[in-house]
């Protein structure tokens, strides 16, 4: 499949639910999870560049984002943590 089809399907299902809405408590949940994640690996983005100096390097990966798009300041943290004084 051509990668402008692909974007432009995409782009369509997102401008459907946009205006229709996501009337299924399932999609907005999924919704809700996929945000958290994309928020997660954008604080372990910033940890990775901040944490630098200390030598703190979290690979970002699904679950080190989804733990700490889910769990929030702590989650990084906590990943931090174990990075620092574990591995």
């Amino acid at each position: 499949m051509e990668p402008v089809v692909f974007v432009a399907i995409i782009g369509g299902l997102i401008l459907m639910l946009l205006i229709i809405g996501a009337p299924l408590r399932p999609v907005r949940l999924i919704g809700q999870v996929m945000i958290k994640i994309i928020i997660g690996a954008a604080f372990l983005f910033f940890l990775n560049t901040l944490g630098n100096q200390a030598g703190i390097h979290v690979p970002i990966n699904p679950v080190t984002s989804a733990v700490a798009g889910l769990l929030g300041i702590p989650g990084v943290a906590a990943l931090a943590a174990i990075e620092y004084w574990v591995i």
